[in-house]
C-alpha cells in the first residue's frame, strides 16, 4: 500500500528518541500497557491500533491524523483485509480531514463485493457520532458499488442520505424524497415507521399533499399490522409504535384539513384523540398516548375556527399559549377571520411581543412557512380593515421573506397583493418593490 520506504514503528521509534522517552515514559504518558505496548511496537502478536497511535501523536505534539498514510500496513497485509482495524482507522480519517488516505483503501476494499460491509459499518459509526457530512461520502459509496438494489445495506444507506440532505433548499428536499422512495418498503420494520414518518414530513413542508396522504396511510397501515401482528416490543426501538401509528393519522388529518374537507378531517381526529387500547404500553407509550390526546385537543380547536366558529376563540388562544403553538394557531385565526369576516383585533394585540419574535423560527422548514403565511394572511386582514398603511408594510415583509426563503411561487402571491394596492405603498416602499422586480418576472 506504500509508495516510500518509510516504516510506521521506524517513525515512532525516531520520535521517542527525538523526545528521550523510553518505552515505559511513553507508555505512562499514553496510558498504554507497557507491555502491550512494547508488543506493539515490536509487531509481535499485537497490531497497532488507530487508538494507540493517535495517543502517540498527542504525546509527540503532532497533529490529529498523523502518521495515518502509512497505518494501512495495520490494516491490509498479503492482500487480506482486517475488518476490525479497517473501520475505525476509516471513521478516524473522515474525522481528521485525512481524505487523502481513504481513497487507497477504498478501492483495495472495493476490490472484493463481501467487503461492501467495511465501508457501511464505518459510514453508520461517523453518522451514529453526528458527522453526517462525512457519513455521506461512505454512503454514497455504497449507492455507487452495490450491484444488488434489494440488499439492506442499500436500502439503510438511501435512507440515511435522504435524511443527511433535508435542509432549506427545498428543490434539494424534494430530490432526496424522489431519490428515497424506492427504497422505503426495503428497510427492516423499525427504520420503514421512521422513514415513513420524515417522508410525511418532507412532503407536509414543500406541500405535496398527496405524498404526504400516502406516506401518512402507508405509516398507519403498517403500524396496525405490526400491532396486530403482537411486534410493539420488537418495533418501537426509536420511538414507541403508537406514536409512529398516532402521527400517520395526525397526517391524515392534516391533508384533509389542508384540503378544506373539515368535518372528515375532525373524524381522524378523534381517531387518534384516545389511544390507551394500544397495547402493550410503556411509559414512553403513555406519554405519546398523553401527546395525541393534546394535539386532538388543539386540532379539534382549529377545525371548528377554520368552520367560521369565533365563539371558541378565547378557549382557543388560552390552549395554543399553554401548548406553546402560538404561531400555527394564529395563522389559523388570521386565514380564518378573512375568510368569514371576523375581528381579531384584541387576539393581534394580546400576543404582539410574541409575534414579533417569529422571526426565530425562519431556520425551521415547516414553521418558516407558517410564519410566511401568517405574514401574508394579516397583510389581507390589515387592508380588510383598511388600516392601508400597516396592510402595505405586512407586504413588503412578505416579499423581502420570500425572497429571503427562495418562495418564488409564493412571491407571486406577495407581489399580486402590493399590486392590487399599490397605491397605496409609500415612495421608498416603491423603490424597494421596482429594485426586485426581476425576481418576479
Amino acid at each position: 500500500m506504500r509508495m516510500d520506504n518509510r516504516s510506521l514503528r521506524l517513525e515512532i521509534e525516531d520520535q521517542m528518541k527525538l523526545h528521550g522517552y523510553s518505552l515505559n515514559k511513553v507508555a505512562e504518558l499514553t496510558g498504554i500497557n507497557a507491555g502491550n505496548l512494547s508488543m506493539v511496537l515490536n509487531g509481535r502478536s499485537r497490531a497497532m491500533t488507530i487508538g494507540h497511535l493517535d495517543a502517540l501523536a498527542e504525546v509527540f505534539g503532532k497533529p490529529p491524523g498523523w502518521l495515518y498514510e502509512l497505518y494501512t500496513e495495520e490494516c491490509i497485509s498479503d492482500n487480506k483485509l482486517s475488518r476490525p482495524r479497517l473501520i475505525p482507522y476509516l471513521v478516524r480519517c473522515a474525522e481528521t480531514g485525512r481524505v487523502d488516505c481513504i481513497e487507497p483503501v477504498v478501492s483495495k476494499i472495493l476490490d472484493n463485493p463481501k467487503n461492501m460491509s467495511i465501508i457501511f459499518a464505518a459510514a453508520e459509526k461517523l453518522f451514529e457520532n453526528g458527522r453526517l457530512g462525512e457519513s455521506a461520502r461512505f454512503y454514497q459509496l455504497v449507492v455507487d458499488n452495490n450491484k444488488d438494489n434489494f440488499s439492506e445495506f442499500m436500502a439503510i444507506s438511501q435512507y440515511r442520505l435522504f435524511l443527511i440532505a433535508q435542509g432549506t433548499d427545498e428543490e434539494k428536499n424534494w430530490k432526496s424524497v424522489i431519490q428515497f422512495e424506492p427504497f422505503r418498503r426495503r428497510l427492516p420494520e423499525y427504520l420503514q415507521l421512521a422513514a415513513l414518518l420524515k417522508l410525511a414530513k418532507v412532503c407536509y413542508s414543500l406541500e405535496k399533499w398527496n405524498e404526504v396522504e400516502r406516506f401518512a396511510q402507508e405509516l398507519s397501515e403498517l403500524s396496525l399490522i405490526l400491532y396486530k401482528l403482537k411486534m410493539v416490543e420488537e418495533v418501537s426501538v426509536e420511538r414507541h409504535l403508537v406514536y409512529y401509528f398516532g402521527m400517520g393519522l395526525l397526517f391524515e388529518g392534516a391533508v384533509l384539513e389542508k384540503r378544506g374537507l373539515y368535518q372528515e378531517a375532525k373524524t381522524v381526529v378523534q381517531h387518534y384523540a384516545d389511544l390507551s387500547w394500544f397495547e402493550p404500553l410503556n411509559e414512553s407509550g403513555w406519554q405519546d398516548v398523553e401527546r395525541f390526546k393534546v394535539y386532538a385537543q388543539a386540532n379539534l380547536y382549529t377545525l371548528e375556527v377554520l368552520m367560521g366558529n369565533d365563539g371558541i376563540l378565547g378557549e382557543y388562544v388560552d390552549y395554543l399559549e399553554s401548548l406553546d403553538r402560538l404561531l400555527s394557531g394564529l395563522e389559523t385565526i388570521v386565514k380564518s377571520a378573512n375568510t368569514h369576516g371576523f375581528c381579531i383585533d384584541h387576539v393581534l394585540h394580546r400576543f404582539t411581543d410574541a409575534i414579533s419574535q417569529f422571526d426565530c423560527f425562519l431556520d425551521d422548514l415547516i414553521n418558516s412557512r407558517r410564519y410566511l403565511w401568517f405574514c401574508y394572511h394579516r397583510a389581507v386582514y390589515e387592508f380588510t380593515k383598511e388600516r392601508y398603511e400597516n396592510g402595505m408594510k405586512e407586504t413588503i415583509f412578505c416579499i423581502s421573506l420570500c425572497l429571503k426563503m427562495k418562495r418564488y411561487e409564493d412571491l407571486a402571491r406577495c407581489v399580486a397583493l402590493f399590486e392590487k394596492h399599490r397605491s397605496y405603498a409609500s415612495e421608498t416602499q416603491i423603490q424597494y418593490y421596482e429594485s426586485i422586480r426581476l425576481w418576479v418576472v
